[in-house]
């Protein structure tokens, strides 16, 4: 949901106000009706717009109940100046909606207040319709869904436990260009501070979450070397002991290193990390808190604004493997897939039977349990913020996941890391492009079609849109 202030300009003449005013209402109202049915939490201007010190007094009105965007209405032919005004008394995205309704010149007053708009460089979006019109009603919370996710980033804080992890330049932002472009600080973190305080987590806590586990995945593969009891609830210890440092340090969405001093020496983050960016854990529901693999900062930053758009968990992956015969695409990573994408079911248990707990293969020699389950089958947008001579560019497709019968499914997680989870995506982008193009190894999703949400957010955000189709 989405709070939508909506504005509505008038003509600065008495006479010709009197006899738009109801009219003019009748629109508004019908829109708010339309916008409010689509779930999105709407604050109307107290007052219609019909002079220089109602643009400023209402706009700074809407302004004051914290809308994620503003929408400006023009139902009949409208003074710019006052959208000026009123564009100069708020700060929110403005979003221009005209009503095409023939009877009055709505559209000849958003393209009159759009043009004054962009001479002084205030960005805005144009839309128009009917004010029930579905489609337009869409559009306008899309914009309201993104320019909301946008906001939240700014004033939060990313909680970056360890450094770069095996030189992976790509896994790495500057701190400044952060907080400059995206209103986001960075605390850092020693790993030492998670071990510590895994030591100290609470132990019953650990036995318990390690029953659930049995009792509801569909194998906990136990081999007494890489995969025991104990190193199990380590890794459940070492998630009890995040949420502390979260709790304590105010932290939004964070990135653990991992890779080589816990996978070598403590263990894996496979189960921390899942359980972090899942929705519940032993306790019943909670909030996701977006954690990526290998501190990832610039795969958090996309991960959070996805999750802010879509509301759900975002997958968390690496571009394994191009299966070009079937083109589709393995995406498997040793670090997360949140439980939740086994079934994107609500209720934990029916996506944990999906859910497989492995011993750690030979790359991680501390051990631990690796998550392993095959996404469900769906759409999906996917894409990441990638960086191109030290300027961000969000790359965007929309793609398909896919499961398939259980002997082929066995044949192709085989061919790479069985071991893992996996994620077999049909993407809208052709391999050869792909492959030439995208700038990191990992790569995140949500379910469904949030492209129009992602376009508006990139162009609040100041960054290049790379967005690929097979077309």
């Amino acid at each position: 949901m989405a709070r939508i202030g909506v504005v509505s300009i008038s003509d600065g003449r008495d006479h010709v106000h009197a006899r738009n005013a109801g009219f003019i209402q009748s629109k508004q109202d019908a829109l708010v009706r339309s916008l409010v049915a689509a779930g999105h939490d709407v604050v109307p201007g107290p007052d219609l717009v019909s002079s220089n010190v109602l643009a400023t007094s209402v706009a700074r009105e809407v302004a004051a109940a914290d809308v994620d965007v503003t929408v400006f209405y023009y139902a009949v032919w409208s003074f710019p100046h006052f959208t000026m005004l009123a564009a100069d008394a708020t700060r929110s995205p403005l979003v221009l909606v005209a009503s095409t309704d023939p009877t009055e010149p709505g559209l000849v007053g958003m393209l009159a207040a759009g043009g004054a708009l962009d001479q002084i460089g205030r960005t805005h979006t144009r839309l128009w319709g009917a004010p029930d019109e579905a489609e337009l009603v869409e559009k306008i919370g899309a914009q309201a869904r993104a320019a909301g996710a946008v906001a939240s980033l700014r004033g939060s804080t990313f909680g970056r436990f360890g450094g770069r992890p095996m030189g992976m330049n790509t896994a790495v932002a500057n701190t400044d260009q952060w907080m400059r472009q995206f209103g986001v600080d960075v605390e850092e973190i020693d790993q030492y501070e998670l071990v510590r305080r895994a030591e100290l987590a609470d132990a019953g806590e650990a036995a318990k979450a390690r029953e659930w586990i049995e009792a509801h995945a569909a194998g906990v593969h136990y081999d007494g070397k890489k995969l025991t009891p104990e190193l199990l609830e380590r890794q459940i210890r070492s998630y009890l002991a995040i949420r502390d440092i979260i709790a304590e340090r105010g932290l939004d969405f964070s990135g653990i290193k991992g890779q080589p001093e816990l996978t070598e020496h403590f263990a894996t983050m496979d189960v921390t990390e899942a359980f972090l960016n899942d929705p519940y854990d032993w306790n019943g529901p909670k909030d996701v808190h977006v954690t990526a693999t290998e501190a990832d900062m610039d795969g958090a930053l996309t991960m959070q604004l996805f999750h802010r758009i879509s509301g759900t968990p975002v997958l968390f992956a690496d571009v394994r493997h191009y299966h070009a015969d079937r083109d589709i695409w393995d995406l498997c990573n040793s670090g997360q897939h949140a439980t939740w994408f086994a079934a994107r079911s609500d209720d934990p248990a029916e996506n944990l039977a999906k859910v497989h707990f492995y011993p750690e293969v030979f790359f991680f020699p501390a051990g631990g349990a690796s998550v392993q389950h095959i996404a469900a089958p769906g759409q999906m947008t996917l894409g990441r913020l990638t960086r191109e001579s030290g300027e961000y560019r969000l790359q965007l497709m929309l793609g398909e996941f896919e499961s398939y019968d259980d002997a082929t499914n066995t044949e192709l997680v085989n061919q790479s890391t069985p071991e893992w989870p996996h994620a077999f995506a049909r993407l809208d982008v052709p391999g050869e492009t792909f492959l030439s193009k995208f700038g990191a190894n990992h790569i995140h999703a949500v379910p469904g079609d949030v492209r129009a949400e992602l376009r508006a957010a990139a162009a609040l955000l100041g960054v290049r849109l790379d967005e690929w189709t097979r077309g």
